[in-house]
C-alpha cells in the first residue's frame, strides 16, 4: 500500500522518519511518497486534505478534525520546548502590543501561543520560521522564533522577550503541543494502527543506531545551514518521550490546548473525542 507522507526537513523529523522512509526497517508493504516541506505548508495541504498522512502543527488541529486523525507517535511536544518572542532591544508589554510582530505560519501553534500571552497585539505578518532573525535583526518589528532560532538568536545580538512555551505551561500546567502527526480519517483501521507503529518503530532505530553520535547523511542533507552540533540541540529538545507515544499526558495536553482554541474561537464547535482514533490508542 502507497500512502503520501509530509514531514519538514528539520533535524527532529528526518531524525524520526529516516529509517521509515529510507527502508532501514522492514514497512511490511507499505511505502511512502515522501513530500519535505516547512511546516506551514504542510498546514496549509492537511486544510486542502493534500495528504494520507502529515506533520502539523498542533496550532491547526482544531480545522482539521473532520478529515484527520492525530497519531499517537512521532510529534513534538514536552517542557521547555516552546517558541520564544524576541527583540532587537529592550521591549514592554506596550511596545509588543504596538509593533509589527512576524510570525512562523497563520495556523501554527507560535501563533497560538502569542496570541494567549499577547490578545491586544494585532498587527502580525506571516512568514516562513527561517526568515524571522532577519527581519528582527534588520529592525523590522519583533519575531516569534521556533525550531533551530532558539539556539541561533543570540549570536545575533538579539534578544528574548519572553518564553512562550513558558507561559503557557504556567498558564495550563500543561507541556505544549508543537506539532502532530494526522492520518486521513477515511484510511482502514488496520491500517492507521500499522502506520502509527512503523513511525515508532522508526525512532526506536534511530535511538538503536546511536544516530546522537554520528547524524546519517539523510539528516545532515537536509539541514546544510546548521551546525552539526545544532542539529543535535534541536534533536535532544524536540524528540523525546512523547514522540514515541502521546500517553495520558500528552492527550491530556492536546485536550488542553483545543479548550484553549476554542475560548479564542468561540464559533467553532469541537469534540475533542473526535481527535484521537481510540481503536489506534
Amino acid at each position: 500500500m502507497k500512502l503520501s507522507l509530509g514531514f519538514s526537513p528539520c533535524p527532529n523529523d528526518t531524525f524520526i522518519f529516516d529509517a521509515l522512509v529510507n527502508k532501514k526497517i522492514d514497512t511490511e508493504g507499505f511505502e511512502f511518497d515522501v513530500h519535505l516541506e516547512d511546516v506551514q505548508t504542510l498546514n496549509k495541504w492537511a486544510i486542502e486534505g493534500k495528504l494520507d498522512v502529515s506533520k502539523i502543527s498542533y496550532g491547526v488541529l482544531p480545522l482539521l478534525i473532520k478529515d484527520y486523525i492525530l497519531l499517537s507517535s512521532g510529534g513534538a511536544l514536552g517542557n521547555g520546548v516552546g517558541p520564544l518572542l524576541i527583540s532587537k532591544k529592550e521591549v514592554s508589554e506596550e511596545d509588543v502590543n504596538n509593533s509589527l510582530i512576524a510570525i512562523p505560519g497563520e495556523n501554527t501553534t507560535a501563533h497560538l501561543l502569542f496570541s494567549l500571552a499577547y490578545p491586544n497585539a494585532k498587527n502580525k505578518v506571516f512568514k516562513v520560521f527561517n526568515e524571522i532573525e532577519t527581519f528582527v535583526a534588520g529592525g523590522e518589528g519583533l519575531g516569534v522564533i521556533i525550531h533551530e532560532n532558539r539556539f541561533t538568536y543570540m549570536e545575533k545580538g538579539l534578544k528574548k522577550v519572553i518564553d512562550l512555551g513558558d507561559y503557557w505551561e504556567k498558564t495550563t500546567s500543561s507541556p505544549i503541543p508543537l506539532g502532530g502527526i494526522i492520518a486521513r480519517r477515511g484510511l482502514p483501521i488496520p491500517v492507521l494502527k500499522k502506520v502509527d507503529s512503523l513511525i515508532r518503530k522508526s525512532i526506536e532505530y534511530a535511538y538503536e543506531k546511536k544516530y546522537k553520535d554520528a547524524l546519517p547523511e539523510y539528516i545532515k542533507s537536509h539541514s546544510q545551514e546548521m551546525s552539526e552540533k545544532v542539529m543535535l540541540q534541536h534533536i535532544n529538545l524536540y524528540v523525546n518521550n512523547f514522540s514515541f507515544k502521546l500517553g495520558k499526558t500528552g492527550r491530556d495536553a492536546v485536550r488542553e490546548l483545543l479548550k484553549v482554541y476554542q475560548t479564542m474561537h468561540p464559533e467553532t464547535i469541537l469534540d475533542e473525542h473526535e481527535v484521537f482514533a481510540r481503536k489506534v490508542y
